[in-house]
């Protein structure tokens, strides 16, 4: 029997479409991680009236192929295009807790600072990584998922992080955790142009990614003659288009979605 699990499983999601949230809290690895997975929910959210808010992780300083990118630069680099990509979508200033990029660890102080982002921003949704998709290669996306997680059972709890509470926090309990690129999604937000054109337009942002990186994984599979960008521009729609019919609707992203266990 193959091990191999179909993560838009047969018969279609479950549910679809939560209600809007006031406030949405979106947990990443990397710059650009929110905007790949989550970006057209996230503007559809945005517009709607949510105040969404970026937590990033890591400080990106190895997000490029290219041996001779200076770190410290890549890292503002990135910064700035993540701020960008956050007002493209309608979001606000973006939190980084610059940890080192390729080192990401779901420790007990890490740990406490996601809790401690939660219980500031108090979000009614909190998005971020599935840690228990199967043969994800990337370690920090590993550890960014279980640090969401783990991070949301720390934040409503009282007894974790009391120095916390004795600094004029309080506990907080979301109402939902969506899990992107989940191992087996059970939930699709449907989006429509619009959602996908300003996820579009903040992938756009990330210059420094789409120079060496993405577009380079186009090119590198384009037909000859083939336009890069209008290749790249096909390839994300299709990653919306494929949920869409598992969902019976043209454009989609899919979650996991968690309720009854917060």
């Amino acid at each position: 029997m193959s091990d191999l699990v179909d993560p838009l499983p047969p018969g279609g999601p479950t549910s679809r479409d939560l209600p809007t949230p006031d406030r949405a809290l979106v947990i990443v690895a990397h710059p650009d991680d929110a905007e790949f997975q989550a970006g057209a929910t996230l503007a559809k959210w945005a517009a709607a009236g949510c105040r969404v808010t970026h937590l990033v992780l890591t400080d990106g300083s190895k997000g490029t192929w290219d041996p001779d990118q200076d770190p410290a630069a890549l890292v503002a680099a990135r910064h700035d295009e993540q701020r960008a990509a956050a007002t493209v979508l309608g979001a606000e200033d973006p939190i980084f807790l610059d940890l080192i990029d390729g080192e990401l660890v779901s420790g007990i102080v890490e740990r406490g600072r996601v809790a401690e982002v939660i219980r500031r921003v108090r979000p009614d949704v909190v998005v971020g990584h599935d840690p228990w998709t199967r043969y994800r290669l990337h370690p920090d996306h590993h550890a960014a998922g279980r640090l969401c997680v783990e991070g949301v059972v720390a934040a409503r709890d009282p007894g974790f992080h009391r120095e916390q509470l004795a600094a004029g926090l309080t506990p907080h309990r979301p109402d939902a955790l969506l899990l992107f690129e989940p191992d087996v999604a059970n939930h699709a937000e449907t989006v429509g142009e619009t959602d996908h054109a300003r996820r579009l337009g903040a992938l756009g942002a990330f210059s420094s990614q789409i120079a060496t990186t993405h577009l380079y994984k186009v090119e590198s599979g384009a037909e000859p003659g083939a336009d890069p960008a209008e290749a790249w521009h096909a390839r994300e729609r299709e990653r919306l288009a494929t949920p869409g019919r598992w969902a019976g609707c043209e454009l989609a992203e899919p979650f996991r979605l968690i309720v009854d266990q917060l």
